[in-house]
């Protein structure tokens, strides 16, 4: 990848920039004349440039960017998101059906959502989850609305490591775009797990088996789950699970990213 932020407008600013991404883009100009204050002289004199492509950009990412990026709109199964040839139910969900009642993925986890991520995750650039935020917002904005939506819990430990919860951060660009209520305290993840990457799907199931409670009011409640990425879905199926029995009518899954089977 290529070098960390340097400040040079028009460069490959952020280790983003691939063989996907073919040259710089176009700047973005910002319309319209700015306040006379600090921000507007900041940006003024040290324009904003594109996360991705270094571009000028009145947003994070110019439009040109955002367009290519991996976005999830093949046919898929309702319910996991996994890509299927009509949309219909995938055969995984109607032998094994999850807890979760449906599944809304932004983009497929594929260049550049495979270094953000990481990026934001493990090295606490937190400028990439309103990016992140921004694009499941866009993706959900005509899903059902639920009465709340809810990002995955991290066990406390994590939190102290890292200084924050990736999903929460996510969360509450779509909660404040979607204007929908953000509830960080019902759920609890109260089992320290080890990560998940690189275990098996079973394995993967046993590592998160009562690793969530549930002390909130949820009777009734349409809950959307937020998170980064849905690999195989047993973190958000135990969570939903959990949700259930304390009397959530519908669970969601709205994630960033869904890995894909190879080909898909």
């Amino acid at each position: 990848m290529g070098g960390e932020a340097g400040g040079r407008s028009g460069d490959d600013a952020f280790g983003f920039h691939g063989p996907d991404f073919q040259g710089r883009r176009p700047g973005c100009q910002i319309r319209g004349e700015p306040e006379l204050n600090i921000s507007s002289f900041f940006n003024r004199f040290f324009p904003p440039s594109c996360l991705l492509c270094g571009a000028r950009a009145a947003r994070t990412l110019c439009a040109g960017c955002l367009a290519d990026l991996p976005w999830h709109r093949q046919p898929q199964c309702p319910q996991c998101a996994t890509p299927t040839p009509d949309g219909q139910v995938c055969g995984a969900c109607l032998k094994h059906p999850p807890a979760f009642d449906h599944t809304h993925a932004a983009l497929a986890y594929a260049f550049p959502l495979d270094r953000m991520i990481p990026r934001l995750k493990y090295h606490g650039q937190l400028s990439i989850a309103p990016v992140l935020g921004a694009c499941l917002a866009q993706a959900t904005a005509r899903a059902t609305r639920p009465d709340r939506l809810m990002p995955m819990p991290l066990h406390p430990t994590r939190i102290r490591e890292r200084g924050f919860n990736h999903a929460t951060e996510i969360a509450q660009t779509v909660a404040s775009q979607l204007e929908l209520p953000l509830d960080l305290d019902s759920c609890r993840r109260t089992r320290d797990t080890p990560p998940q990457m690189g275990l098996k799907h079973d394995a993967r199931r046993r590592n998160v088996r009562g690793a969530f409670t549930c002390s909130g009011e949820v009777q009734g409640q349409r809950i959307a789950l937020i998170d980064d990425v849905m690999t195989t879905g047993t973190s958000l199926d135990e969570l939903a699970a959990t949700l259930k029995r304390a009397g959530a009518a519908e669970v969601s899954c709205w994630v960033v990213a869904r890995a894909l089977p190879p080909g898909g």
